[in-house]
């Protein structure tokens, strides 16, 4: 089987499926097609794969001429209709992974998909795991679903988990520039992921297990919230003291080494860093370990809110004006200039 599928891919005659056409899965699939491989793209919001069948896009980041041309080289076509995965040989999973009330990681929409893919596996399909999630979720969820199916992971279905590394509206960086962290159930998993992406992107960085993938995802998110929730405390203490915490941060970044610029905020936005780091704290609970300096983070960064309200109600109170009633002009409000166009809908991500 895996000599069989490494040459479907490696002569490109591999047919991948991208479930979930999001801003993860649409470039992922653009980038796949581009690259001369036929694709099928999976959705259950019919909407969306009418419009990518039209050769229209709903980000504004995507220009429909890329959809369109997409659509004109008669390699891609979306569907809602999963029974069509049995036609793929590459199954990549890239749906979204958020947190319940309690902070808990919610892996329905993981499970949903897999299970409905089940009945239309078959020997000889590489199955990918993009969405950000804990370290094991591959092997705990994913690997015993298609095992209960008959299937042997490494000789029958190849595993893969090769977390998504998408920045969205950022034009200094492509799909296939951005390295890709690839993990494989086993060595032959590995070597079919590999041979997969390597086809599309340029560069492939592979690491031992998914476990090291899912933590690799995982720790690139954490760096950047715990660092954001450091800088943000800073700038409560420099707003005391009264100073600047731009200009400190500014001049800091001039030294060549050691230093990593990161500036303040009134929170965190966005699909990853308010959500990601929550992923590990929860696992490693069943490891007996409290992650105290990544929860101490979060905790800073989602009380900011309530500190720029503060500041603004002493600005309003020193002009003798309440905060109830005030006209207050948000600039920024978004997470990015990004909008997504659905049929007639218009909203903001």
């Amino acid at each position: 089987m895996k000599k069989k599928l490494l040459e479907k891919i490696r002569s490109k005659q591999a047919r991948v499926a991208i479930i979930g056409l999001g801003y993860v899965g649409l470039p992922l699939t653009l980038r796949f097609v581009e690259a001369g491989f036929r694709a099928i793209g999976f959705d259950i919001d019919a909407a969306k794969t009418e419009m990518l069948n039209r050769g229209d896009s709903y980000f504004t980041h995507i220009a429909s001429d890329k959809v369109a041309s997409m659509c004109g080289t008669g390699r891609f076509e979306a569907t809602t209709d999963f029974s069509r995965a049995g036609e793929a040989d590459a199954l990549i999973l890239c749906v979204p992974t958020p947190l319940g009330k309690h902070h808990e990681p919610v892996l329905s929409y993981i499970i949903k998909t897999l299970e409905s893919l089940l009945p239309y596996l078959r020997k000889g399909q590489i199955v990918c795991l993009e969405s950000t999630t804990y370290p094991g979720t591959t092997e705990e969820e994913l690997r015993p679903r298609i095992e209960n199916c008959g299937y042997v992971i490494g000789e029958d279905i190849f595993l893969v988990f090769s977390p998504e590394r998408e920045d969205p509206g950022n034009p200094n960086f492509e799909t296939n520039t951005i390295p890709k962290v690839v993990g494989g159930s086993t060595p032959a998993c590995l070597e079919i992921g590999s041979a997969l992406y390597g086809s599309a992107i340029e560069t492939i960085v592979t690491v031992s297990s998914t476990r090291a993938a899912e933590m690799t995802k995982l720790l690139e998110n954490i760096y950047r919230a715990v660092n954001i929730g450091l800088v943000n405390e800073l700038k409560i203490i420099s707003d005391r003291m009264g100073i600047d915490i731009w200009e400190v941060v500014d001049a800091a970044a001039t030294k060549p080494f050691g230093f990593t610029p990161f500036y303040p905020g009134p929170g965190l936005g966005g699909h990853c860093i308010p959500i990601d780091p929550f992923y590990l704290t929860w696992k490693s609970k069943e490891y007996g370990i409290d992650t105290r300096f990544i929860e101490l983070a979060g905790q800073i960064n989602t009380r900011m809110p309530e500190w720029v309200v503060a500041k603004i109600t002493d600005a309003l109170n020193e002009r003798k004006q309440a905060l109830s009633g005030a006209r207050i002009l948000i600039l920024g409000i978004a997470y990015k200039k990004i909008l997504m166009t659905c049929g007639n809908r218009l909203r903001s991500n």
